[in-house]
């Protein structure tokens, strides 16, 4: 897990494990739920700056995890949260990681993919009335709401970007034949389709035989 440099962590790091249903929303500036996987209540950490806390936690994945019909994280699946919650003088700051497994399909050959996704998060949420929050826009940095803040948007955000857009089975996937639609992998090495001129296309269907034999 990744750690910010120049903080002094006054108190040990401690676990917080949950599994909840999800109920939270998406924009970072909104009212978070006030339980929930996806929620972290700063109330127990406190705002004393070098104050932190550790949490590992499974939350359910919503729906927007990744791109669509191309690759993602399927809504429900479990993403594994490995965080440090640590405050500091304008807020609260997110590090650590998430993972969750993928699905997708080969943008060449369309075959079923699989994988995991790992991001490394480092998010701040910026307390009502600090400088960064007066600063910025709402879209810039996320802000605590009523001593909450939902995870969710960054992790989303992170996965969605971490993702590739052009998913490939193999980095030297051939795709599929435009004669067939047939994975080349699959098929003999000296295999083609016949070319038929236009202009003969008329006659081989009336005759048959070949475009040489027309």
């Amino acid at each position: 897990m990744s750690t910010l440099v120049g903080l002094d962590t006054v108190s040990h790091p401690t676990s917080d494990t949950t599994t909840m249903p999800k109920n939270q929303t998406n924009a970072r500036t909104a009212k978070p739920s006030t339980t929930g996987p996806w929620v972290i209540d700063t109330r127990d950490i406190g705002r004393r700056p070098g104050l932190s806390r550790g949490y590992q936690r499974t939350a359910p994945a919503p729906v927007g995890f990744g791109l669509p019909e191309v690759v993602g994280v399927l809504p429900g699946v479990d993403v594994e949260l490995d965080l440090l919650v640590e405050s500091v003088v304008e807020g609260v700051l997110v590090s650590g990681t998430a993972t969750a497994d993928t699905v997708g399909e080969c943008s060449r050959c369309l075959e079923p993919l699989s994988g995991t996704v790992e991001v490394d998060l480092t998010e701040l949420f910026a307390y009502p009335d600090s400088a960064t929050e007066a600063t910025t826009d709402e879209d810039e940095v996320s802000r605590l709401v009523d001593d909450l803040i939902d995870l969710e948007p960054a992790v989303r955000d992170a996965v969605v970007l971490a993702l590739p857009q052009v998913p490939l089975c193999t980095p030297d996937c051939r795709g599929l034949c435009p004669g067939c639609g047939a994975r080349w992998v699959e098929l003999e090495p000296d295999h083609t389709h016949e070319t038929i001129d236009p202009r003969w296309a008329a006659l081989k269907e009336r005759f048959g035989g070949t475009e040489e034999e027309s």
